[in-house]
């Protein structure tokens, strides 16, 4: 995921602003970490470079 995606994303529950934890990055690359709402507590995984967005329930049905 590039950094200066977070100039446009937005929690997709709540429409809240997300704060981007970074576990390792490679330039302006994130490689993993996490995005995290602060108005609802919801936290969106970054993996292998994709952020996953899908509203939590959604996420469990997939696992």
């Amino acid at each position: 995921m590039k950094k200066d995606l977070m100039q446009i994303l937005a929690c997709p529950v709540c429409k809240g602003d997300l704060d981007l934890q970074i576990e390792s990055e490679d330039g302006d690359d994130i490689i993993s970490g996490s995005l995290n709402c602060s108005a609802c507590n919801e936290s969106y995984p970054i993996e292998e470079s994709i952020a996953n967005l899908l509203p939590p329930d959604l996420r469990r049905e997939l696992a």
